[in-house]
């Protein structure tokens, strides 16, 4: 008896498998307008977009969204297999499904990078794994430069780029203890998080005081200049540079509380 596995709403012991040459008359039925042997192939090859989307959990998506994205390029590899040519349908499926759920993933990116950053870095990789297979060893990046005709910088700057984005709080490391995460291995111990933190809401209210306001606190409190030499600075009185100055500690103090 199968074991049930259920991913995204999906019961896969509940999915037929079809042997290639049953996968044959389906598509040449539906080519001839069976509807029903669409849906059976669509049904039949759940599994296809199931074991494409394991391939992307590090990405830490949504799985039934990305079902859903992979159920697209399944339908479009069925809708445009050709079965004159010598290819299973898997083959075929597969590239179009990871296509789909890529696309996806770009277009959905927070982190938007140029056409042109992107065109440099397929260049680049295209480059290398031409190298790579020639030579049967990892090119430098100088040597990709050559290959391209792309400086050096270029190359570094476009591969980073389309690096994708990952999360502080992403394990690195586990032991049967607690994991180990990125931010463990990045983090300052000599700024503690309190300090981070007090530093950011500094700079957050910093940015909101009016040009004059800044002045007088950047020079009060980070110059150590008193409120005398502050007002002879910006050409106004003593009493005015107080007042301004407690207003504008009033309004750091907002980002604080």
């Amino acid at each position: 008896m199968a074991r049930k596995v259920e991913i995204c709403g999906v019961d896969t012991s509940t999915l037929p498998i079809y042997k290639n040459e049953e996968m044959r008359q389906y598509f040449s039925a539906f080519q001839n307008g069976d509807s029903d042997a669409r849906e059976k192939l669509v049904y039949g090859n759940l599994r296809l977009v199931l074991s494409v989307i394991q391939r992307f959990s590090h990405r830490n998506e949504n799985p039934d969204d990305l079902f859903q994205v992979g159920c697209i390029g399944l339908l479009k590899s069925i809708d445009n297999f050709d079965l004159g040519q010598n290819v299973r349908f898997s083959t075929y499926a597969v590239p179009m499904i990871i296509g789909e759920i890529r696309r996806h993933l770009r277009d959905n990116n927070p982190i938007r990078v140029s056409r042109s950053l992107r065109d440099t870095a397929y260049k680049s990789l295209q480059a290398k794994e031409a190298l790579l297979a020639e030579t049967s060893k990892e090119p430098s990046i100088e040597d990709v430069a050559k290959r391209t005709g792309i400086p050096v910088e270029d190359i570094v700057f476009a591969l980073d780029a389309i690096q994708d984005p990952v999360s502080l709080f992403e394990p690195v490391y586990q032991d049967g203890g607690d994991a180990v995460f990125v931010m463990d291995q990045i983090k300052d111990n000599r700024v503690s998080d309190e300090k981070w933190i007090e530093d950011l809401s500094i700079k957050n209210g910093m940015d909101e005081l009016d040009e004059r306001e800044r002045l007088i606190l950047q020079n009060r409190f980070f110059n150590g200049k008193t409120q005398m030499e502050v007002a002879e600075e910006i050409g106004i009185s003593q009493a005015q540079v107080s007042r301004l100055e407690k207003g504008a500690i009033r309004q750091l103090n907002k980002f604080f509380y």
